[in-house]
C-alpha cells in the first residue's frame, strides 16, 4: 500500500507523484556540494560503461547513441543516494515536496504560454551577454583553441540523428537536470537562505554542471529564470518545460545547414533588426516575470509545500 501525505490537514496520495520517494531529503549548501560529488561519480560510472561497450560494439553506434546511456547514468548515483537519505530522514522530519501547483490567478495552460513567451524572451536577452563572453574568453590564440575544442567535443555527443539528440537535449536534460538543479537543490536552500541567494547559488551550480565557461553564463542566466519560477509556483513542470523550449529549439535549429556555422543570433541579422528584436525580448521577458510575480507567496521560503509521512 502506498504512503499517504498530509498537506495543510489534508491527506494527500502519491500515487502519482513521482518525486514523492525524494521530498525527505532537503540539502543545504554542504548537501549541494554532497550531490555534486555523487554527479561527478556517475559521469565517472557512465564513461566506464562506455568504454567497455566500445569492446563490444561498433564505434559508430556508440558514438551516434552513447551518449543517452551515458547521460542517465550521471545521475544515477546522486538518485539512489537521494532516495536512501530521504527514506531514512521520513521517520522523523518534514519533507518538501518537489513538484507543486501554485498557479495563483492563472490557469495552468495560460501559465504554461507565459511560460512559453518567458522562454523566448530569456533566449533573445541572454545573446548578447552571451556573446561578450565569447568575445572575452576567446581573445587569446590559447582560449580560442580551446573553445573550438569543447564545441567539437560537444558536437559529437550530440551528433547522433536528430531524434536522439532531441531525445538527449530536450527530454532528458530537463528531467534529470530540473530534478538535481531546482528540485533537489534550489527546493533544499530554499529552506535554509534567503530567497534570493538561493536561487542565485543554485544557478550558479547549474552552470557549474555544464563544465565550460561557454555553456555557463548562459545556464547562470536562464537558471535565474527558471529559480525565479520555481520560487512563486513550485512547478518542476514549468521548469522543465523552460528547459524543454530552451534546448529543443537550439537542437532544431542546428539542423539547418545555413546556422550550423552561427553561434549567436547577432551574427545572423543587420544590426538594427538585431537591436529591434533584442529590445523586444527584453520587453517580453519582463512582462512574463511580473506576470509571475502577480502569484502570490504561501512561506517565506516561497510556494514549495511540506509534506509528513502519516504514520497512524
Amino acid at each position: 500500500m502506498p504512503p499517504v501525505f498530509l498537506k495543510k490537514g489534508r491527506k494527500v496520495s502519491n500515487n502519482y507523484d513521482l518525486y514523492a520517494n525524494h521530498a525527505w531529503y532537503v540539502p543545504g549548501v554542504k548537501g549541494m556540494f554532497v550531490l555534486l560529488g555523487w554527479f561527478l561519480l556517475g559521469s565517472l560510472l557512465g564513461g566506464l560503461v562506455i568504454g567497455i561497450c566500445n569492446a563490444f560494439v561498433p564505434h559508430e553506434i556508440i558514438e551516434k547513441y552513447g551518449e543517452l546511456v551515458m547521460y542517465p547514468l550521471s545521475f544515477l548515483p546522486a538518485m539512489v543516494y537521494v532516495a536512501q537519505k530521504s527514506q531514512r530522514n521520513s521517520l522523523f522530519e518534514t519533507g518538501y515536496k518537489l513538484d507543486n501547483r501554485h498557479w495563483g490567478p492563472f490557469k495552468g495552460w495560460q501559465l504554461a504560454l507565459i511560460t512559453v513567451a518567458l522562454t523566448c524572451g530569456t533566449m533573445i536577452s541572454a545573446d548578447l551577454p552571451n556573446y561578450w563572453n565569447y568575445k572575452l574568453t576567446t581573445a587569446s590564440p590559447a582560449l580560442k583553441s580551446f573553445y573550438d575544442m569543447v564545441t567539437e567535443i560537444l558536437q559529437q555527443m550530440t551528433g547522433g540523428p536528430l531524434w536522439s539528440s532531441f531525445l538527449l537535449a530536450a527530454i532528458f536534460a530537463p528531467i534529470f537536470e530540473e530534478w538535481l538543479c531546482r528540485g533537489m537543490i534550489l527546493r533544499g536552500l530554499l529552506t535554509k537562505m534567503k530567497p534570493v541567494w538561493a536561487i542565485v547559488v543554485s544557478a550558479l551550480f547549474f552552470a557549474l554542471i555544464h563544465m565550460n565557461p561557454w555553456q555557463a553564463l548562459n545556464a547562470f542566466i536562464i537558471g535565474l529564470v527558471m529559480g525565479y519560477v520555481y520560487y512563486k509556483t513550485g512547478s518542476l513542470l514549468l521548469t522543465m518545460l523552460i528547459h524543454f523550449v530552451n534546448n529543443g529549439t537550439a537542437v532544431i535549429l542546428s539542423q539547418f545547414p545555413s546556422l550550423q556555422e552561427v553561434d549567436f543570433w547577432i551574427d545572423m541579422m543587420p544590426r538594427t533588426t538585431y537591436m529591434i528584436i533584442y529590445v523586444l525580448g527584453l520587453v517580453v521577458l519582463a512582462a512574463c516575470l511580473l506576470a509571475f510575480r502577480r502569484i502570490p507567496l504561501e512561506q517565506k521560503r516561497g510556494n514549495i509545500d511540506t509534506v509528513q509521512l502519516n504514520i497512524d
